[in-house]
């Protein structure tokens, strides 16, 4: 079955399971996409609003994620680390 297309109007539950990347993405971008180990509801979109990002911010937050899809090798990245700090 093909991978949902990276769109603003995806649900972060559906980004998540099939764009691993997208949690660390997100997460350097200041958007929570996990709590509590669960994705969050909603769509990307929803999820930028409620950080006050732009229309200009969404679209460009699809088109690097569209990118990092492509180049996306599949390999494990559970031992990456994330500075919370820039969050």
């Amino acid at each position: 079955m093909p991978k949902p297309e990276i769109t603003k109007d995806i649900l972060i539950e559906e980004l998540v399971d099939n764009y691993p990347f997208s949690v660390r993405y997100l997460m350097e971008q200041g958007i929570r996409c996990i709590m509590c180990g669960e994705p969050i509801w909603g769509t990307l979109e929803e999820a930028a609003r409620e950080r006050k990002f732009t229309d200009e911010d969404v679209e460009r937050f699809v088109s690097e994620m569209k990118k990092l899809a492509a180049e996306d090798t599949g390999e494990d990245t559970t031992d990456v680390k994330i500075d919370v700090k820039k969050m």
